[in-house]
């Protein structure tokens, strides 16, 4: 009998349980089953509204690293521009560091975690 198998026992599943059901669950959201917490964490949070600013300011607070992705806002350049001038003003203000990773990821880090923005070069041969 196998670990799914146990779980799914355990839980009253006479069928068994969907793995990938059981982790989306809400409650289990913010659980991460195989380590302990963490003093901070990466998060990804998808940019879609103005409003998101607080969210991404509070997990900074927090000392959260977030992986920004705004492909959903990009579409309104005007509005995308604006938050990330304010998420930039913000992240000047506590000493943190933000850089663009590609055309739909930012990388925002929270006071004193920096980014290395410029890439190693190669050794000549």
């Amino acid at each position: 009998m196998g670990i799914f198998d146990k779980l799914g026992g355990t839980l009253g599943s006479q069928k068994g349980i969907d793995v990938e059901e059981y982790m989306n669950m809400e409650e289990m959201e913010n659980v991460d089953a195989m380590n302990e917490p963490a003093d901070f964490y990466i998060k990804p949070v998808a940019l879609t509204q103005e409003s998101d600013v607080e969210l991404i300011e509070a997990e900074l607070q927090k000392r959260n690293i977030i992986l920004l992705n705004v492909s959903e806002i990009s579409k309104r350049q005007n509005t995308l521009k604006s938050i990330i001038d304010t998420l930039k003003t913000y992240v000047e203000k506590i000493d943190g560091d933000i850089a663009k990773l590609d055309d739909e990821k930012i990388l925002i880090t929270p006071k004193k975690v920096k980014i290395i923005k410029s890439r190693k070069q190669q050794p000549k041969r």
